[in-house]
């Protein structure tokens, strides 16, 4: 019995693809993205990136200490001399006695600690380094802002594909019982080769269409899945239906494009820019540290530093200032230039805004515009297969020729063609209106 559960389990292994997913619809593929593509995984890892830089640079202004030792030998000591007449007052002029100083094995061990107590420029790069996190968290919103627009859209076309490809295999097969039914009267006589032959043409030309159809689908499902970062053999079925879908899009769009985070981003950069100014205006000032340090020092002539041998300590602590006095007017040539980038940034936000706002205006009326396109489409198709059905039976009750049947058919081909691109071009719409009011969101 054991035997054949593990021969079951290894069959069911074989038989069902890993990759599986099984239903996907449209929150669960930008869930998925979310968690597994890798742009939003590298964009969380320069977030934190920022966040050690931050923590790097808020350190600069704690209290520094280390420890410092070292070990000096002198094979050679060196050699200093001294006036001979100050032990020899009868010494001749100029004459000196030399002698080695010091000893040949000496070791050194010392604590130093420092701490900032004043630097202008440290206190404005405190507040830079936090607008420097928060421009992380802007950049990495705005690359799962872009992550979701690429599903979305992926995932419209892929929904509509998956209708085309199922309103194909629906006309094919209307198509190829209509020859069934033909070839009887054909065989009984009833009716000529060339009228048969347009009817097989019908047949022929559905064939390709529904290859078409297949063809996009497999296409469309391969870029969502690559919208998606997911594995390309991976096997699942949209779920969200093109209806509720539709139904999604025609619901009000209401936002503002002050929520864009492109602002966000341009108005975080005019705050760097403004402690570019403050950090070129804080080198101005003067700088303010105090040091401690105690030290211990061994002399030796010979190594025995762990002997029971005096070590001479030393005790010094102090405040050093740094006051600029001339840079040859290299200060004011980069705060010029710091207020300038200022100005252009300002410039450049009170651009995009106008731009943004252009936009808002024709991204609705091409969702408007798109809408109404889709009404009159979505008529024109249920029209026309109301036509091509009626054909057929008028063909089949002998009251319409096969040219006209044939024609009535490419009539529906082409209006459910143009119903498809005006359904994308209301998706697009839609998703470009909730991308420029920052509403990518999971819902």
């Amino acid at each position: 019995m054991k035997v054949l559960v593990t021969i079951l389990s290894i069959v069911l292994l074989i038989a069902v693809p890993a990759n599986t997913l099984g239903q996907m619809t449209l929150l669960g593929a930008k869930e998925y993205a979310l968690k597994n593509h890798f742009d939003i995984v590298n964009a969380g890892l320069e977030y934190n990136k920022a966040l050690f830089k931050k923590k790097e640079y808020l350190s600069a202004g704690m209290p520094e200490a280390f420890i410092k030792g070292g070990f000096n030998q002198f094979p050679n000591l060196p050699v200093q001399v001294i006036d001979a007449s100050f032990f020899n007052p009868l010494a001749g002029e100029g004459e000196v006695i030399a002698f080695r100083a010091g000893t040949e094995f000496n070791s050194s061990a010392s604590l130093n600690v420092n701490q900032l107590l004043f630097d202008g420029s440290y206190f404005v790069g405190v507040q830079a380094s936090k607008l420097l996190v928060e421009l992380q968290s802007i950049q990495k919103s705005r690359t799962r802002e872009e992550v979701l627009f690429s599903v979305i859209e992926a995932y419209h076309v892929a929904s509509v594909a998956s209708e085309n490809k199922m309103f194909a295999d629906s006309i094919l097969e209307l198509t190829i019982d209509l020859e069934q039914k033909q070839k009887g009267y054909l065989d009984l006589g009833l009716m000529t080769q060339e009228e048969f032959d347009q009817i097989h043409y019908a047949v022929l030309r559905t064939q390709n269409n529904k290859a078409n159809a297949d063809l996009q689908y497999e296409n469309a499902m391969a870029l969502l899945k690559y919208s998606m970062n997911c594995p390309l053999d991976s096997i699942f079925e949209l779920s969200t239906s093109v209806e509720d879908l539709t139904k999604n899009a025609i619901k009000p769009v209401i936002g503002s494009v002050n929520d864009n985070s492109i602002l966000r981003l341009l108005e975080n950069q005019i705050q760097l820019s403004a402690c570019d100014i403050k950090n070129n205006k804080a080198g101005f000032l003067p700088s303010l540290s105090a040091y401690f340090q105690q030290s211990y020092n061994a002399y030796r002539t010979s190594f025995d530093f762990f002997a029971d041998k005096p070590w001479y300590s030393q005790t010094s602590w102090g405040v050093q200032m740094t006051i600029p006095v001339f840079s040859s007017g290299k200060g004011k040539s980069t705060l010029k230039q710091a207020q300038i980038k200022f100005m252009q940034d300002e410039n450049t936000l009170k651009s995009t805004q106008n731009g943004l706002k252009l936009q808002e205006i024709q991204f609705k009326n091409e969702l408007n515009s798109a809408l109404k396109q889709k009404e009159l489409q979505q008529q024109n198709i249920i029209l026309t297969e109301k036509i091509y059905k009626n054909a057929i039976l008028k063909r089949n009750a002998g009251k319409l020729s096969n040219t006209e049947v044939t024609q009535k058919l490419n009539q529906l081909i082409m209006t459910q063609a143009e119903y498809t691109a005006t359904l994308i071009n209301v998706f697009q719409a839609k998703i470009k209106l909730d991308k420029l009011y920052n509403k990518l969101i999971l819902k």
